[in-house]
């Protein structure tokens, strides 16, 4: 664990702040910022606690925590609006869920005649103790986002008016995807409360991941 690691990392997620921003909050100089950030000196403890205040982080956070273990795989943390879309979904509760779940998305955007679809989806969280404990399923919801002019037959068709998001990058999830997907809704979960971003769940998808080779991790926020 690098103290000068984590200071960099906690830098780059609060929109890339440059060590003369950072110095200026502290009232020190950039080539202070600099020798913490090359592990060559280590702040006071007036500093340190400036700096928690300074990243919404704790003092374990700055000293204990590797917070920059997965900077290579996660990338393009941002804040967008979501444009307006109508979508239908399909909820699967099973031992594979997203698998069931994309594979169905899939199969009715074909019988539409739409080849890529652009198709989303997210953790189902209503499941019994049974189900989860005893036989070990999870759920999975999926949705197509609808092209203009298309209404898949006998589906119900949702709409979501344009919303902000906090979304980040994951460029190779599936090479881990039990320590990658979490790891990116924690790091985007950082990235928000460092810049002051709030969670929303109201009228809105509250969070997604897109399909793909590649995917992009998106929360809902205010």
């Amino acid at each position: 664990m690098s103290f000068g690691k984590n200071l960099q990392h906690l830098r780059r997620l609060s929109r890339n702040m440059t060590q003369e921003a950072l110095a200026d909050k502290l009232c020190v100089s950039r080539q202070t910022i600099s020798k913490w950030e090359m592990d060559s000196a280590l702040p006071e403890m007036d500093k340190a606690i400036e700096l928690c205040s300074i990243f919404s982080c704790t003092l374990d956070d700055l000293f204990r925590v590797e917070l920059d273990a997965f900077d290579t795989a996660y990338s393009s943390f941002r804040v967008e609006t979501v444009p307006a879309f109508r979508y239908i979904k399909h909820a699967v509760i099973s031992t594979d869920p997203e698998g069931d779940a994309l594979d169905r998305i899939h199969a009715i955007a074909r019988k539409c005649g739409v080849d890529k679809p652009s198709v989303i989806g997210w953790d189902f969280p209503f499941l019994s103790n049974e189900q989860i404990n005893v036989y070990h399923m999870h759920g999975y919801e999926a949705a197509w986002m609808l092209p203009d002019g298309v209404n898949p037959e006998g589906q119900e068709i949702h709409e979501q008016a344009a919303h902000k998001y906090a979304a980040v990058h994951i460029e190779r999830p599936f090479d881990n995807p039990f320590v990658m997907i979490p790891g990116a809704y924690k790091a985007l979960m950082s990235y928000m409360r460092i810049n002051g971003l709030q969670h929303t769940e109201k009228d809105v998808i509250p969070c997604f991941e897109t399909d793909g080779d590649t995917m992009d991790i998106y929360i809902a926020c205010l």
